[in-house]
Protein backbone atom coordinates (compact mmCIF):
# COMPACT_ATOMS: atom_id res chain seq x y z
CA UNK A 1 0.00 0.00 0.00
CA UNK A 2 1.12 3.17 -1.11
CA UNK A 3 1.47 6.62 1.61
CA UNK A 4 -0.25 9.80 1.94
CA UNK A 5 0.45 12.69 3.23
CA UNK A 6 4.33 13.37 5.01
CA UNK A 7 6.58 11.55 2.63
CA UNK A 8 8.46 8.32 3.66
CA UNK A 9 10.67 8.27 6.30
CA UNK A 10 9.87 12.33 6.96
CA UNK A 11 10.47 13.53 10.62
CA UNK A 12 7.21 14.52 12.32
CA UNK A 13 6.28 17.72 12.14
CA UNK A 14 6.59 19.32 15.43
CA UNK A 15 4.06 20.86 17.92
CA UNK A 16 2.71 23.87 17.97
CA UNK A 17 0.10 25.16 20.96
CA UNK A 18 -1.31 28.45 19.36
CA UNK A 19 -1.29 31.43 22.36
CA UNK A 20 -3.85 33.88 22.19
CA UNK A 21 -4.44 35.63 18.78
CA UNK A 22 -1.47 33.43 17.06
CA UNK A 23 1.17 35.79 17.25
CA UNK A 24 3.63 33.20 19.44
CA UNK A 25 3.22 29.66 20.13
CA UNK A 26 4.59 26.91 22.02
CA UNK A 27 7.09 24.93 19.84
CA UNK A 28 8.72 22.86 22.72
CA UNK A 29 12.51 23.75 24.15
CA UNK A 30 14.40 26.17 21.98
CA UNK A 31 16.85 24.38 19.66
CA UNK A 32 20.94 24.51 20.14
CA UNK A 33 20.60 25.28 23.67
CA UNK A 34 24.10 23.98 25.41
CA UNK A 35 23.86 21.01 27.99
CA UNK A 36 22.46 22.36 31.04
CA UNK A 37 25.39 24.22 33.14
CA UNK A 38 27.78 22.09 36.28
CA UNK A 39 29.41 23.58 38.69
CA UNK A 40 32.93 24.72 38.23
CA UNK A 41 35.05 22.22 40.78
CA UNK A 42 37.58 24.03 43.38
CA UNK A 43 40.43 25.10 41.76
CA UNK A 44 38.87 25.09 37.78
CA UNK A 45 39.83 27.55 35.60
CA UNK A 46 36.23 29.57 34.66
CA UNK A 47 35.08 29.64 31.47
CA UNK A 48 35.55 33.17 29.27
CA UNK A 49 32.03 34.20 28.66
CA UNK A 50 31.41 36.91 26.24
CA UNK A 51 28.00 38.18 25.36
CA UNK A 52 27.33 39.94 22.40
CA UNK A 53 23.94 41.96 22.60
CA UNK A 54 22.19 44.01 20.32
CA UNK A 55 19.65 47.03 21.02
CA UNK A 56 16.35 47.69 18.95
CA UNK A 57 16.85 44.28 17.08
CA UNK A 58 14.74 45.02 13.98
CA UNK A 59 15.44 44.83 10.14
CA UNK A 60 15.01 48.30 8.21
CA UNK A 61 16.45 46.68 4.46
CA UNK A 62 20.04 47.04 5.34
CA UNK A 63 20.28 42.96 6.08
CA UNK A 64 22.48 43.76 9.46
CA UNK A 65 19.79 41.14 11.45
CA UNK A 66 20.90 38.78 8.61
CA UNK A 67 24.46 39.24 8.64
CA UNK A 68 24.93 38.93 12.11
CA UNK A 69 22.36 35.29 12.31
CA UNK A 70 24.70 34.12 9.56
CA UNK A 71 28.02 35.16 11.84
CA UNK A 72 26.41 33.80 14.72
CA UNK A 73 26.31 30.75 12.95
CA UNK A 74 29.64 30.41 11.32
CA UNK A 75 31.05 30.34 14.81
CA UNK A 76 28.57 28.89 16.90
CA UNK A 77 28.02 31.72 19.01
CA UNK A 78 24.60 33.14 20.92
CA UNK A 79 23.61 36.48 20.93
CA UNK A 80 20.92 38.20 23.23
CA UNK A 81 18.99 40.59 20.96
CA UNK A 82 16.50 43.31 23.05
CA UNK A 83 13.40 43.14 20.63
CA UNK A 84 11.49 47.43 20.74
CA UNK A 85 8.25 46.21 20.70
CA UNK A 86 6.94 49.24 18.33
CA UNK A 87 9.17 47.42 15.33
CA UNK A 88 6.20 44.80 14.96
CA UNK A 89 3.46 47.38 15.79
CA UNK A 90 2.50 49.15 12.42
CA UNK A 91 2.11 52.90 12.34
CA UNK A 92 -1.32 52.62 11.81
CA UNK A 93 -1.94 51.95 14.68
CA UNK A 94 0.07 53.75 17.03
CA UNK A 95 -2.51 55.20 19.23
CA UNK A 96 -2.36 52.10 20.95
CA UNK A 97 0.76 53.11 22.36
CA UNK A 98 0.56 55.19 25.42
CA UNK A 99 4.16 56.00 26.66
CA UNK A 100 4.80 57.47 30.18
CA UNK A 101 4.82 61.26 30.30
CA UNK A 102 4.54 61.17 26.40
CA UNK A 103 1.67 61.59 23.93
CA UNK A 104 -0.30 58.76 22.59
CA UNK A 105 1.84 57.03 19.64
CA UNK A 106 4.58 58.87 19.98
CA UNK A 107 8.33 57.30 19.85
CA UNK A 108 11.52 58.59 19.43
CA UNK A 109 12.52 56.08 17.07
CA UNK A 110 10.63 55.47 13.53
CA UNK A 111 7.53 52.87 13.33
CA UNK A 112 8.67 50.56 10.76
CA UNK A 113 7.13 49.92 7.31
CA UNK A 114 4.88 46.52 6.85
CA UNK A 115 7.64 45.48 4.93
CA UNK A 116 10.06 45.95 7.35
CA UNK A 117 8.21 44.42 10.12
CA UNK A 118 7.58 41.48 7.92
CA UNK A 119 11.21 41.07 7.53
CA UNK A 120 12.02 41.50 11.43
CA UNK A 121 9.52 39.16 11.87
CA UNK A 122 11.35 36.28 9.91
CA UNK A 123 14.91 37.74 11.65
CA UNK A 124 13.28 37.07 15.02
CA UNK A 125 11.55 33.49 14.38
CA UNK A 126 15.10 32.46 13.00
CA UNK A 127 17.38 33.73 16.07
CA UNK A 128 14.68 31.76 18.21
CA UNK A 129 15.38 28.85 16.10
CA UNK A 130 19.16 29.45 15.95
CA UNK A 131 19.48 29.76 19.89
CA UNK A 132 19.41 33.14 20.33
CA UNK A 133 17.70 35.05 23.17
CA UNK A 134 14.96 37.65 22.65
CA UNK A 135 14.70 40.32 25.28
CA UNK A 136 13.37 43.53 24.87
CA UNK A 137 14.29 47.48 24.73
CA UNK A 138 10.79 48.69 25.66
CA UNK A 139 8.97 50.25 22.92
CA UNK A 140 9.39 54.39 22.69
CA UNK A 141 12.86 55.52 23.44
CA UNK A 142 12.64 58.16 25.61
CA UNK A 143 16.02 59.68 26.60
CA UNK A 144 15.92 63.19 26.91
CA UNK A 145 13.02 65.69 28.41
CA UNK A 146 10.70 65.58 30.94
CA UNK A 147 9.20 62.29 29.24
CA UNK A 148 12.46 60.26 29.74
CA UNK A 149 12.47 57.05 30.78
CA UNK A 150 15.42 58.08 33.31
CA UNK A 151 12.48 60.07 34.91
CA UNK A 152 9.55 56.89 34.90
CA UNK A 153 8.30 55.10 38.29
CA UNK A 154 8.43 51.39 38.84
CA UNK A 155 4.48 51.48 37.68
CA UNK A 156 5.37 53.55 34.28
CA UNK A 157 8.07 50.85 33.94
CA UNK A 158 5.66 48.06 33.99
CA UNK A 159 2.74 49.73 31.96
CA UNK A 160 5.96 50.10 29.49
CA UNK A 161 6.33 46.23 29.94
CA UNK A 162 3.13 45.18 29.03
CA UNK A 163 3.02 47.02 26.22
CA UNK A 164 6.02 45.74 24.83
CA UNK A 165 4.74 42.25 25.42
CA UNK A 166 1.59 42.71 24.18
CA UNK A 167 3.00 44.23 20.98
CA UNK A 168 4.79 41.46 20.61
CA UNK A 169 2.00 38.91 21.39
CA UNK A 170 -0.37 40.68 19.73
CA UNK A 171 1.35 41.74 16.29
CA UNK A 172 -1.44 39.49 13.82
CA UNK A 173 -4.28 41.31 15.15
CA UNK A 174 -2.17 44.79 15.12
CA UNK A 175 -1.17 43.62 11.38
CA UNK A 176 -4.17 42.10 10.24
CA UNK A 177 -2.35 39.15 9.03
CA UNK A 178 -4.30 36.64 10.61
CA UNK A 179 -2.69 33.27 8.36
CA UNK A 180 1.16 34.50 8.89
CA UNK A 181 3.72 32.28 10.55
CA UNK A 182 3.68 32.82 14.38
CA UNK A 183 6.79 33.20 16.21
CA UNK A 184 7.63 30.16 17.73
CA UNK A 185 7.81 30.94 21.74
CA UNK A 186 5.97 31.90 24.02
CA UNK A 187 7.07 35.65 24.97
CA UNK A 188 5.52 36.15 28.32
CA UNK A 189 7.92 33.27 29.86
CA UNK A 190 11.00 34.03 27.00
CA UNK A 191 11.44 36.88 28.60
CA UNK A 192 14.06 37.82 31.39
CA UNK A 193 15.82 40.20 30.58
CA UNK A 194 16.40 43.89 29.40
CA UNK A 195 18.31 46.87 28.19
CA UNK A 196 16.81 50.25 28.95
CA UNK A 197 16.79 52.85 25.66
CA UNK A 198 20.20 55.13 26.85
CA UNK A 199 20.84 52.96 29.53
CA UNK A 200 18.40 54.93 32.23
CA UNK A 201 16.06 54.37 34.55
CA UNK A 202 17.88 51.30 36.27
CA UNK A 203 17.08 51.79 39.84
CA UNK A 204 13.21 52.56 39.09
CA UNK A 205 12.82 49.61 36.77
CA UNK A 206 14.63 47.15 39.24
CA UNK A 207 11.71 46.65 41.31
CA UNK A 208 9.43 46.02 38.39
CA UNK A 209 11.99 43.67 37.17
CA UNK A 210 11.93 41.84 40.53
CA UNK A 211 8.60 41.50 40.51
CA UNK A 212 8.00 39.93 37.72
CA UNK A 213 10.76 36.92 38.37
CA UNK A 214 13.18 38.72 35.91
CA UNK A 215 16.68 37.33 36.34
CA UNK A 216 19.44 40.18 34.83
CA UNK A 217 19.04 43.13 33.61
CA UNK A 218 21.23 44.91 31.12
CA UNK A 219 21.08 48.45 31.72
CA UNK A 220 23.66 50.09 33.95
CA UNK A 221 26.27 52.22 32.63
CA UNK A 222 30.05 53.09 34.15
CA UNK A 223 30.30 49.47 34.87
CA UNK A 224 33.65 47.26 35.11
CA UNK A 225 35.45 44.43 33.75
CA UNK A 226 34.63 42.39 37.11
CA UNK A 227 32.53 39.59 37.85
CA UNK A 228 28.74 41.01 37.84
CA UNK A 229 26.49 41.54 41.65
CA UNK A 230 22.60 41.48 41.60
CA UNK A 231 20.54 44.48 42.46
CA UNK A 232 17.03 43.61 44.41
CA UNK A 233 17.89 39.58 43.56
CA UNK A 234 18.14 40.30 39.60
CA UNK A 235 21.93 40.05 38.25
CA UNK A 236 23.39 43.30 36.96
CA UNK A 237 24.80 43.06 33.46
CA UNK A 238 26.51 46.46 32.70
CA UNK A 239 28.02 47.90 29.63
CA UNK A 240 31.89 48.08 30.76
CA UNK A 241 35.04 50.36 30.39
CA UNK A 242 37.51 48.85 28.20
CA UNK A 243 40.66 49.86 26.88
CA UNK A 244 40.32 52.61 24.30
CA UNK A 245 44.00 52.32 21.91
CA UNK A 246 45.45 56.20 21.61
CA UNK A 247 43.71 57.71 24.80
CA UNK A 248 44.42 57.35 28.74
CA UNK A 249 40.60 56.67 29.42
CA UNK A 250 38.30 54.10 28.70
CA UNK A 251 35.28 53.40 26.46
CA UNK A 252 31.94 51.82 27.39
CA UNK A 253 31.82 48.48 25.42
CA UNK A 254 29.29 49.85 23.00
CA UNK A 255 29.13 51.18 19.83
CA UNK A 256 27.40 53.90 20.27
CA UNK A 257 29.67 54.68 22.40
CA UNK A 258 33.08 54.55 20.55
CA UNK A 259 31.57 56.75 18.20
CA UNK A 260 30.56 59.47 20.72
CA UNK A 261 34.55 59.77 20.81
CA UNK A 262 35.35 59.29 17.65
CA UNK A 263 33.35 61.50 15.74
CA UNK A 264 31.81 63.42 18.70
CA UNK A 265 28.09 62.17 18.52
CA UNK A 266 27.91 62.28 14.22
CA UNK A 267 26.59 59.53 12.67
CA UNK A 268 28.34 60.78 9.06
CA UNK A 269 32.02 61.80 10.46
CA UNK A 270 34.81 62.70 8.08
CA UNK A 271 35.11 59.80 5.81
CA UNK A 272 39.28 60.17 5.40
CA UNK A 273 38.79 58.79 9.02
CA UNK A 274 37.11 55.82 9.04
CA UNK A 275 39.37 53.07 8.21
CA UNK A 276 41.62 53.72 11.38
CA UNK A 277 38.30 54.47 13.24
CA UNK A 278 37.61 50.81 12.41
CA UNK A 279 40.52 49.23 13.72
CA UNK A 280 40.52 51.58 16.83
CA UNK A 281 37.26 50.40 17.80
CA UNK A 282 38.51 46.82 16.41
CA UNK A 283 41.26 46.85 18.83
CA UNK A 284 39.16 48.27 21.67
CA UNK A 285 37.04 44.91 21.49
CA UNK A 286 39.77 42.67 21.59
CA UNK A 287 41.75 44.25 24.14
CA UNK A 288 38.77 44.37 26.68
CA UNK A 289 38.61 40.64 25.76
CA UNK A 290 42.11 39.51 26.05
CA UNK A 291 42.19 41.78 29.68
CA UNK A 292 39.92 39.69 31.01
CA UNK A 293 40.83 36.37 29.00
CA UNK A 294 44.40 36.62 30.59
CA UNK A 295 43.62 37.96 34.24
CA UNK A 296 40.00 37.80 36.08
CA UNK A 297 38.03 36.12 33.29
CA UNK A 298 34.76 38.40 34.08
CA UNK A 299 32.21 38.32 31.17
CA UNK A 300 32.89 40.63 28.68
CA UNK A 301 29.95 42.28 27.74
CA UNK A 302 29.43 44.02 24.26
CA UNK A 303 26.17 46.15 22.79
CA UNK A 304 25.58 47.11 20.03
CA UNK A 305 22.86 49.37 17.64
CA UNK A 306 21.76 47.81 14.18
CA UNK A 307 23.34 50.76 12.54
CA UNK A 308 25.32 52.70 9.49
CA UNK A 309 26.72 55.22 11.45
CA UNK A 310 30.25 56.10 9.91
CA UNK A 311 29.88 53.89 7.07
CA UNK A 312 28.99 51.00 8.95
CA UNK A 313 32.78 50.92 10.38
CA UNK A 314 31.38 49.77 14.31
CA UNK A 315 29.51 46.29 12.42
CA UNK A 316 32.83 45.41 10.29
CA UNK A 317 34.39 46.21 13.70
CA UNK A 318 32.37 44.11 16.30
CA UNK A 319 32.41 41.36 13.19
CA UNK A 320 36.37 41.36 12.75
CA UNK A 321 35.86 40.85 17.14
CA UNK A 322 34.16 38.27 17.48
CA UNK A 323 35.89 36.51 14.33
CA UNK A 324 39.23 36.62 16.20
CA UNK A 325 37.65 36.22 19.63
CA UNK A 326 36.18 32.74 18.39
CA UNK A 327 39.28 31.60 16.79
CA UNK A 328 42.11 29.49 17.05
CA UNK A 329 44.14 29.69 20.12
CA UNK A 330 41.51 31.37 22.80
CA UNK A 331 40.41 27.87 24.68
CA UNK A 332 37.59 27.79 27.22
CA UNK A 333 36.06 30.87 25.50
CA UNK A 334 31.73 30.83 25.40
CA UNK A 335 30.00 33.03 23.07
CA UNK A 336 26.38 33.02 24.78
CA UNK A 337 23.41 35.02 25.28
CA UNK A 338 23.09 37.07 28.84
CA UNK A 339 19.92 34.28 29.29
CA UNK A 340 22.77 31.60 28.90
CA UNK A 341 25.21 33.29 31.02
CA UNK A 342 22.48 33.86 33.69
CA UNK A 343 21.63 30.05 33.73
CA UNK A 344 25.37 29.53 34.39
CA UNK A 345 25.46 32.13 37.29
CA UNK A 346 22.52 30.68 38.91
CA UNK A 347 24.33 27.05 38.76
CA UNK A 348 27.30 28.06 40.54
CA UNK A 349 28.34 27.24 44.12
CA UNK A 350 28.10 30.77 45.98
CA UNK A 351 30.95 30.83 46.93
CA UNK A 352 33.07 29.98 44.20
CA UNK A 353 30.97 33.66 42.82
CA UNK A 354 32.07 35.40 45.71
CA UNK A 355 35.73 34.85 44.98
CA UNK A 356 34.92 35.64 41.63
CA UNK A 357 33.55 38.69 42.28
CA UNK A 358 36.47 39.92 44.51
CA UNK A 359 38.86 40.16 41.91
CA UNK A 360 39.28 43.52 40.82
CA UNK A 361 39.76 44.57 36.48
CA UNK A 362 42.65 42.90 35.60
CA UNK A 363 44.11 41.04 38.37
CA UNK A 364 44.62 37.67 38.14
CA UNK A 365 44.20 35.04 40.85
CA UNK A 366 46.73 34.55 43.24
CA UNK A 367 48.20 31.80 42.86
CA UNK A 368 46.42 30.70 40.01
CA UNK A 369 43.04 29.42 39.40
CA UNK A 370 43.79 26.01 41.24
CA UNK A 371 44.95 27.49 44.00
CA UNK A 372 42.35 30.86 44.42
CA UNK A 373 39.50 28.85 43.67
CA UNK A 374 40.18 25.68 45.61
CA UNK A 375 39.74 28.08 49.18
CA UNK A 376 37.09 28.77 48.31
Amino acid sequence: AGESGAAAGAPPKKAVTLIGDGSTAYTGKQPHQPAAPVRLEPGQTPPQFVIFSWDGAGEVGTGLFTRFLDLAQQHDAKMTFFLSGLYLLPESKKHLYQPPNNPVGASDIGYLTDAHIKETLACVRRAWMDGHEIGTHYNGHFCSGSGSVGNWTSDQWRSEIEQAMSFVTTWKTNCGTADAEPLPFDYRKELIGSRTPCLLGQNNLLPTAAALGWRYDASSPGGTQTWPTKKLGVWDFPLQGIPFPGHSFEVLSMDYNILANQSKNSTQGMTSRYAGWRTQATQSYLAGFQRAYETNRAPFFIGNHMETWNGGIYMDAVEEALKRIAGAGHKDVRLVSFRQFTDWLDAQDPAIVTKLQGLEVGQAPTGGWNTYLKAA
